[in-house]
């Protein structure tokens, strides 16, 4: 299944009780799309092995998993740090314009009034009040894009561009 891309969706935690659960670090805005799992992949050293559950719940508003085979807290502590990923196609449903960070990734970043090409979005950083867009110019250089409706202007995912209005944003510095 090499052709496959992971989504990492969380990390395991330390286990929980004495019958083999572990608890889930989630790495997702939907920790409750762990509920009701069945299969997840799960990371062993380089490779991604597919990972059978007897049962996947929310204890105190935290996941809980429980994988078959899995029937002490040692053998559960093995699993600790390591990896949880579903594939991309299985991943939750967004709703209508938000996007997930790995579709945005590689996507190309255009000047909304000019069509100037600005760069190549690198990273999406997570702040309280809204996300910023890191940009890498065809220069090289690093930009950074507040992500918010004044900038922002456009987002194709399947044309991979993304159109923003760069005034009073970009200006270069006067010397």
């Amino acid at each position: 299944m090499s052709s496959e891309e992971y989504i990492i969706v969380g990390k395991l935690g330390r286990p929980r009780g004495l019958s083999g659960d572990i608890y889930v670090i989630p790495d997702t805005d939907f920790p409750q799309r762990f509920v009701g799992l069945k299969k997840i992949y799960v990371k062993n050293r380089d490779r991604w092995e597919k990972r059978s559950l007897v049962s996947s719940r929310m204890v105190s508003g935290r996941p809980v998993l429980h994988f078959e085979n899995v029937t002490t807290p040692e053998e559960a502590a093995r699993l600790t740090n390591r990896d949880l990923a579903v594939l991309k196609g299985h991943t939750v449903t967004l709703p209508q314009d938000t996007y997930y960070i790995f579709d945005l990734v590689d996507c190309e970043v255009w000047e909304e009034k000019t069509n100037h090409y600005i760069g190549q979005l690198i990273d999406v950083e997570r702040y309280p009040a809204n996300d910023v867009y890191v940009i890498e110019s065809a220069s090289g250089k690093v930009l950074r894009c507040p992500v918010v409706k004044q900038y922002v202007k456009k987002i194709d995912i399947k044309g991979q561009k993304i159109t923003i209005d760069t005034t009073g944003l970009l200006e270069e510095e006067k010397t």
